[in-house]
């Protein structure tokens, strides 16, 4: 049941997450295609590939909810097959079947290339000692660290660029960025100390430690996601 409540949490976010996303590019490139659909599946191919290394082959029995969340509730609801197949129905019946067979192209093209370059990246983080610093009485979770700042770029980048080209009052903006940022790092966050704590560190003899990680992995965050702000504002 507790996994079932975090896919159902999980999707309503993608869901969510693809309105906004998919809307902010077909706004700012109109419904002569899908644009949108595109977008939104090839970033999730991309998201998926990477997380697959973070989240499914580094087993972490104590965050199986998490990992159903994410995985499949988050990223299951942000992509979408049946919007690409309607809209290119449509393409079809409207006799634009140079679009419809661009579509199917980029879509099958794109979402696999996306895939590779997203699991090449996860295992190439994965591959020193298995992403993980350790000392004889502690440990830093590195690659997960880099995924997560990566992530934040990712997030930074897609949300200057959309902001630009959606309008919006600045107060939905401010509030629209509060709150993806603040449950961003409380999220990525807590996997990391979830992840210490599979591996028998503990509150009471690792305190240190584990604010340690978790602030390191917030300000890393930041400094990323500030990064992607400053090159989404460029394109």
């Amino acid at each position: 049941m507790s996994q079932l409540l975090a896919v159902a949490f999980g999707g309503a976010c993608g869901s969510v997450l693809r309105f906004l996303v998919s809307t902010g590019f077909y706004q700012w490139l109109g419904r002569s295609f899908p644009f949108g659909t595109l977008a939104v599946n090839v970033i999730g191919s991309f998201l998926i590939g990477l997380l697959a290394e973070a989240l499914i082959l580094q087993r972490i029995t104590f965050t199986l909810e998490y990992r159903a969340a994410i995985l499949v509730g988050v990223l299951g609801g942000f992509t979408t097959f049946s919007s690409f197949s309607l809209e290119t129905l449509y393409l079809m019946e409207q006799g634009a079947w140079a679009k419809a067979a661009l579509n199917v192209t980029l879509s099958i093209v794109a979402c696999l290339f996306a895939v590779w370059i997203g699991l090449l990246l996860g295992r190439s983080l994965m591959y020193y000692a298995d992403g993980v610093v350790k000392w004889p009485d502690g440990m830093f979770p590195y690659a997960l660290v880099i995924v997560n700042a990566l992530l934040a770029f990712l997030i930074g980048l897609v949300g200057a660029v959309l902001l630009q080209k959606v309008t919006l009052t600045m107060e939905y903006r401010a509030a629209l960025m509060v709150i993806l940022i603040g449950a961003y790092l409380t999220l990525s966050g807590l996997y990391l100390i979830l992840y210490l704590l599979e591996h028998g560190f503990s509150f009471d003899g690792h305190l240190n430690l584990m604010l340690g990680v978790f602030v390191s992995n917030g300000l890393f965050c930041i400094l990323l996601l500030w990064m992607g702000l400053l090159t989404g504002k460029q394109i």
